[in-house]
């Protein structure tokens, strides 16, 4: 099995670069069947690499420990479907995941496209196998899945703890769908560029995967914020880790390419900037590929370090100079066809819309990788902590927020003062009215009370535009609020789409302005019986819990644990049991005290709500179990080599069970101190459901137009133009 799936990826390599040449060829001489079958290089990339995933998956399903990344990655202690995601846990099985995307995603796009922009697509095609070939490159000569060994273990290490989490299941694929799908526009601009035909067609061609990218990966990132808020313990949702911030970089410059083509498909204009802006999004979406699996900056989800440091370090380097060399080149077919009329319009807000969003991106990339700077100048590696980021992007997101309020309302070309009074009359008085309502419990801290009222005035700017819209169908078509509701985004789904994301992006950072400003966390060290009060709450620790999992007749955990009661001003709110979960690991020297000196998570307890989330986690003090965990192990020890080569494993692992039992029993009977995490956060749920807003508008922007729509009438009155052009160039 693992030689055919070896094969699948030399194929793969062979296809690729076949496909490369091809698709240039073709486009050089003009010759549509060496084209085509440079398009279908592609379906083949995604036939094989499909087959290659297919083989692998079925070795973690089966537990096939004579695969080496198996072994290391699962266990029979696993859950199935952790088994399944334990193959991109891997450094191996996440490359594989990314080619497979890849060239699924771009199997789609140049079906899709295949009569289509004919001079464009081979030079898209080829750029796309490019990336393919470089990813199967990587796994055929540098980390492949496939590698067996002649003496496989029993038992496997098993999934890291930190990964068995309902997150690790969706978050990497949606990541890496973001990352993969971005590659398609990236590739689509380099073939226009090659060309010079820089019109607005390849970006129309590409919208949606582009929207599709931005969707998938903004998800991504939800996943991972909301993972780490009920898995590290530590009650936060974004640290700022460098791994982290790799995945919000392509983000962002993302979200300023979506509002950006809408200039040039109107007016012609900010061609260089959306050039540029897709060219770095594709290569961002390669670093922070790299960044997880390079080992190079310190973080919690870089998993390992890796040797693919130097081609990594070598691809990136080639993308920026190429990129760099086209637009540079294409200057003059990059000239806008229209200049800004007036400060005060459409166009300039997306503009500045566009600059704020480059400077969050060039701010965090630059303190991202400042410890390594620093080590280059100084020879001293310097951490930046969540504070220094604080200091330079919450300015830069509140000006955002603001001009995502600005931006949908105001007049394209030049705003006159009634279109401001109009527009703006209602936006302003909500911000206004939140500031001066607010400002009395939040003037300490001024810049989330300016959060406050800048979401109000975008709550503000959409409500208007979706009363304004649902009143003038009511006028048309005599329909109720909510079937004209329904009517009016249906028949513009671009637009009132942005609205909705723009809604949900001020829910958002209001949830994380509350929360970061007026969070209240404290450390206490309880008995059972004790209590603890913060911010009005009562905690009593009440009484501890022990338990034992088995699975598949293995010892899979132990969990330590507690009860605690919560209550505010005298009532009751509910009952608490946060756990931490201790996994055995096979230690012949130490059977015992190897299961509490691994990796340990923490399972929190949460009772959250619309104003408020109540957040613990437990850390037991395992410090007068010592002398138990020394005492079994010594036994456990001498009876292993006491029976050497007779040892029977089953009953050593029943009796390490029953020792871990016993532990368990001693600890709950005879329960130490320990020590709770407690954290009340306002307005949590704000973040999650403005996120859930955001990605449902997007939903409805990525949803196909109906027929009848405006967009497709205008689509279908220009099909014969650019048949005639295609025709032309072919």
């Amino acid at each position: 099995m693992e030689a055919l799936g070896r094969a699948c990826l030399v194929l793969a390599l062979l296809v690729a670069l076949y496909g490369v040449g091809a698709s240039i060829h073709g486009a050089r001489t003009r010759r549509r069947e060496w084209v085509t079958s440079g398009r279908r290089a592609v379906y083949g990339v995604f036939a094989l690499s499909a087959i290659a995933f297919g083989i692998l998956e079925y070795a973690f399903l089966s537990s096939n420990f004579s695969f080496t990344v198996v072994a290391t990655h699962s266990s029979t202690t696993t859950p199935w479907y952790y088994q399944a995601a334990a193959a991109w846990s891997s450094q191996e099985g996440s490359l594989l995941l990314w080619i497979l995307l890849l060239s699924m995603w771009s199997s789609l796009v140049l079906f899709l496209t295949r009569r289509r922009m004919r001079d464009v697509t081979p030079y898209a095609t080829a750029t796309l196998l490019v990336f393919a070939g470089f990813f199967a490159a990587l796994l055929i000569f540098s980390a492949s899945p496939f590698t067996v060994t002649a003496n496989p273990v029993v038992e496997g290490s098993g999934l890291q703890p930190l990964l068995r989490n309902p997150g690790m299941l969706a978050h990497p694929v949606f990541l890496y769908s973001g990352y993969t799908l971005f590659t398609i526009p990236f590739a689509f601009a380099v073939g226009a560029l090659v060309v010079r035909r820089v019109d607005a067609e390849w970006i129309a061609a590409t919208r949606r995967f582009s929207l599709a990218a931005w969707l998938f990966l903004g998800i991504g990132i939800l996943l991972g914020s909301r993972w780490s808020y009920a898995e590290l313990g530590w009650g936060g949702y974004w640290a700022w880790d460098p791994v982290e911030n790799a995945s919000l970089l392509p983000w962002l410059t993302g979200t300023a390419f979506l509002h950006s083509v809408m200039i040039q498909e109107r007016r012609g204009m900010l061609k260089v900037w959306n050039a540029a802006l897709i060219l770095g999004t594709g290569i961002l979406a390669i670093l922070g590929t790299f960044l997880v699996r390079s080992g190079i900056l310190d973080s919690i989800h870089a998993f390992g370090a890796s040797t693919l440091g130097i081609p990594f370090v070598i691809f990136i380097s080639v993308l920026i100079l190429g990129s760099a060399y086209l637009v540079v080149s294409r200057q003059d077919a990059l000239r806008a066809e229209h200049r800004l009329d007036s400060l005060l319009s459409r166009e300039a807000v997306f503009l500045f819309n566009n600059l704020v969003l480059v400077a969050l991106t060039f701010v965090i990339l630059f303190l991202t990788f400042f410890p390594l700077i620093a080590e280059a100048l100084t020879g001293t590696k310097r951490a930046i902590g969540p504070p220094v980021f604080d200091k330079f992007a919450v300015p830069l997101t509140l000006v955002l927020v603001l001009l995502s309020g600005i931006g949908p309302v105001i007049a394209w070309r030049k705003a006159n003062a009634e279109n401001v009074r109009r527009n703006f009359r209602v936006p302003i008085a909500a911000g206004i009215v939140a500031l001066a309502v607010l400002a009395p419990f939040t003037f300490e801290k001024p810049l989330a009370l300016g959060m406050f009222a800048a979401g109000a005035f975008v709550f503000g700017t959409i409500g208007q535009e979706f009363w304004r819209g649902v009143r003038a169908r009511r006028a048309m078509a005599s329909e109720s609020v909510p079937v004209a509701l329904v009517s009016l985004v249906g028949r513009n789904r671009r637009r009132y789409g942005g609205y909705t994301i723009h809604a949900g992006m001020a829910f958002l950072f209001i949830g994380v302005a509350a929360s970061s400003a007026f969070q209240d966390a404290t450390d206490e060290r309880l008995s059972p019986g004790q209590s603890a009060r913060i911010s009005g709450y009562d905690v009593t620790y009440e009484r501890p819990t022990g338990e034992l999992l088995v699975r598949n007749g293995r010892l899979e955990r132990l969990e330590f644990g507690a009860v605690l009661d919560v209550a505010k001003d005298g009532e009751r709110v509910g009952r608490l049991t946060p756990n931490r979960g201790y996994y055995p690991t096979n230690t012949p020297n130490a059977p015992i005290r190897a299961a509490f000196e691994g990796e340990a998570t923490s399972e929190v307890a949460l009772d959250a709500g619309l104003r408020k989330d109540f957040w613990t986690a437990v850390s037991p003090d395992l410090s007068a179990l010592e002398e138990e965990i020394r005492n079994r192990d010594a036994v456990l020890v001498a009876a292993a080599q006491k029976a050497g080569a007779n040892l029977d494993p089953v009953r050593f692992a029943q009796l390490r069970r029953i020792y871990f039992e016993q532990i368990l029993e001693r600890y709950t009977d005879n329960p130490p101190p320990a020590t709770f995490r407690l954290i009340v956060s306002p307005m949590v749920t704000w973040i999650w459901l403005g996120a859930i807003l955001t990605f449902l508008g997007g939903l409805i922007a990525l949803w196909p137009a109906a027929r009848g729509d405006r967009a497709v009438s205008r689509a279908s009155a220009g099909y014969a133009s650019r048949v005639a052009r295609e025709l032309g160039r072919a």
